[in-house]
């Protein structure tokens, strides 16, 4: 702002005048018309001709001051490393290194130090060596106390865990995620190890692995709620070893589900091996590429390229068979001009196109139960709208009928027992979302009597003040599949969501009547949040928050489409710790 404005304002009635505070003059400033920015000319004349003296302040602050040499110099020298304004830069170029999973050596790209040194000419770049031995350790440090502060605030923790292969290194790392609700009732995430893992691996060293990292942190195995794994053996014998309640990938269970009923109709095999060489022959060939590019422009249509499928991603293979849907007039145009391996017959293009539609419903679940959001309170629904999806005959069921068949035995064999598992049927109940609609007839009645009992005895350890954990045995439940008369996911959810619920059994006094109340309701709708549901109404149903608390920690996969904000590609601290420094946007962690 001008120092002329020491001697005026802006007149409170006219905007575009100002008065002067010496003489209560008033006077216009310049600017265009209908302009809102304006000029001090006419305001400097005024103090020209009528205020000599303040006129000589005004122009004396108005002049640039000329620095001294010493002022000269200490602008061009470099700041000391305990500088403050060097302390935070430093701090600052490794949380960009950290967050952006940026390797070290990034404090010696040319591009990089250009950059800092038009930002700030005097900040001296540390080596590499410094930010290894020093920043990093230091910046671990910080984000394992704040970690550990969040940890001591909770009592139910749930977790993922997953073995992999390094794809640069012959390296085999183990890695161990948290996530629990806060009191609030917001989701919180961190992966608390990412390390090395040596040897073979069988069940006891997993289970022994899993152990070291719980009491690294400090938490107890009666505060584990759930680990969810893959489907392999050793894993689960790992989770027994070590007497922790695990549950499997419900992403991993879909794609065995899958691949099953993909592999058990010969003429939907033979005519994905087709198209599997057809897409190969593109992929291993540039010029084959461009001519179908080509074709593609010749023909007005949007330059794609085939995907290829990978075996161990069913979806893959329905990326595949959609790709070549698209591109099967380009395809025709190509095989008359060019040789290909292999080509569709007429009725193998038919049953693509159907086994696409068939799979359509399981790609959109595999989406959704990849989500950072999803948990395991949505496994038991997703089952019940399959079931009835898969149960329902079309005139478009001719010639996949076998492939549809073996689909509804694989889910039905692979979720045999997500209806008598209390870690998926409470988490489901406590969903506001669901509740007790998507269980089968006879199963819903059993489940809701196993959380009545939960509740009762969560009610009497609080009243004794005790901090014993009891669970009553499941009773044994039963899925009996229905039908339906709609083919499109959330259309079935939504039909299933407004079908009236199964009579009550009375229920107790105590917070069994929360229970009663809760479900009295009508459900939330889908694309609510559960736990913003819990967040408002812990008042109202505070028993059954608390447990709502526990259950809906869960997730229901492994497999995160949100990446992870952490150190998990970083170079590792000596501790095998890899704590994270950022969080998905439903958490706090930062």
């Amino acid at each position: 702002m001008s120092a002329v404005w020491n001697y005026f304002k802006v007149n409170e009635d006219d905007k575009t005048k100002a008065d002067c505070k010496l003489c209560s003059a008033k006077l216009s400033k310049e600017g265009l018309k209908g302009s809102a920015a304006f000029n001090t000319r006419n305001l400097i004349k005024h103090l020209k001709s009528q205020h000599d003296n303040e006129y000589k302040e005004f122009t004396h602050a108005s002049k640039p001051t000329q620095p001294t040499l010493q002022q000269t110099l200490a602008r061009r020298e470099k700041m000391s490393r305990d500088n403050p304004r060097a302390v935070k830069i430093t701090q600052a170029i490794i949380e960009y290194i950290a967050l952006s999973d940026q390797p070290l050596s990034e404090v010696e790209n040319v591009g990089f130090l250009r950059l800092l040194h038009v930002l700030e000419p005097r900040y001296d770049v540390p080596s590499r060596r410094y930010m290894t031995d020093t920043e990093l350790p230091k910046l671990h440090d910080s984000v394992k106390k704040h970690i550990h502060s969040l940890l001591q605030a909770s009592s139910a923790f749930s977790f993922t865990a997953d073995i992999w292969t390094s794809s640069v290194s012959p390296v085999s790392l183990i890695s161990l995620t948290s996530q629990w609700i806060d009191e609030s009732f917001t989701p919180q995430r961190a992966i608390l190890h990412a390390k090395q893992f040596r040897g073979s691996h069988t069940s006891q060293a997993i289970a022994h692995v899993f152990e070291e990292m719980l009491q690294t942190w400090g938490i107890p195995k009666t505060s584990v709620h759930v680990v969810l794994r893959d489907n392999a053996k050793n894993m689960i014998k790992a989770m027994n070893d070590a007497g922790l309640p695990s549950l499997p990938c419900v992403a991993h269970t879909l794609q065995l589900a899958v691949h099953e009923g993909l592999l058990a109709q010969r003429s939907i095999a033979d005519a994905i091996a087709v198209g599997r060489k057809i897409v190969g022959h593109f992929k291993h060939s540039a010029l084959a590429y461009s001519r179908l590019e080509d074709i593609q422009v010749q023909l007005n249509q949007p330059i794609k390229r085939l995907q290829q499928d990978v075996q161990t991603r069913w979806n893959s293979t329905y990326y595949m068979l959609q790709s070549l849907i698209e591109q099967k007039r380009v395809l025709g145009v190509y095989v008359s001009e060019h040789e290909l391996p292999g080509y569709l017959t007429a009725h193998q293009w038919a049953l693509m196109e159907k086994t696409v539609a068939i799979l359509a419903p399981f790609e959109e679940l595999t989406k959704k139960v990849s989500s950072y959001d999803t948990l395991a309170s949505d496994v038991i629904p997703a089952v019940t709208v399959l079931v009835r999806l898969l149960n329902r005959e079309t005139d478009e069921d001719h010639g996949v009928k076998t492939m549809k068949a073996t689909l509804l035995e694989a889910v039905k064999k692979r979720f045999s027992d997500v209806e008598t598992n209390p870690l998926y049927f409470i988490s489901t109940i406590l969903d506001p979302r669901y509740k007790d609609r998507f269980f089968s007839n006879n199963t819903a009645p059993e489940a809701k009597l196993h959380l009545k009992q939960e509740l009762q005895m969560m009610s009497r350890a609080e009243a004794e003040e005790s901090q014993a954990e009891a669970a009553e045995p499941p009773a044994k439940l039963f899925l009996k599949a229905q039908a339906s008369t709609s083919s499109s996911l959330d259309t079935v959810f939504e039909e299933i969501a407004k079908e009236q619920p199964q009579a009550a059994q009375p229920l107790a006094a105590g917070a069994a009547i929360e229970l009663d109340t809760y479900l009295g309701e009508a459900p939330s709708p889908r694309e609510d949040s559960p736990l913003k549901y819990w967040g408002v109404n812990k008042i109202r149903f505070p028993t059954l928050a608390k447990m709502a608390q526990k259950y809906l920690s869960a997730p229901c996969s492994s497999v995160e489409k949100f990446p992870y904000m952490s150190f998990t590609n970083f170079p590792l601290h000596k501790s095998g710790f890899c704590g994270s420094l950022r969080s998905p946007p439903e958490g706090t962690l930062s």
